[in-house]
């Protein structure tokens, strides 16, 4: 392994925001719908789902012809656990 150094920048968010994480709990299209210096608050578009996580994100690239959301059958699912939901 190389002993160079990986570099990570908080990303941020604006409300109104359409995003698509691509791995982990948090997979899937989200549009961003709340902030607050600690936390984002990010709804499902299909499910109509709500769920509130400290910051997370960080950008790896910007693209404008991609489907929002994607397809069925082509859509990650996401299932945040019961820990992971917002609280109302």
């Amino acid at each position: 392994m190389d002993n160079g150094v990986a570099i990570f920048t908080p990303y941020p968010f604006q409300v109104g925001e359409r995003l698509r994480i691509t791995g982990g709990p948090r997979q899937g299209d989200w549009r961003v719908v709340g902030l607050t210096d600690a936390k984002v608050t990010l709804e499902c578009p299909v499910s109509g789902q709500r769920v509130t996580w400290a910051r997370f994100c960080y950008l790896v690239e910007r693209r404008g012809d991609l489907p929002w959301p994607q397809e069925e059958g082509q859509r990650a699912t996401h299932h945040p656990s019961s820990s992971q939901r917002a609280r109302r």
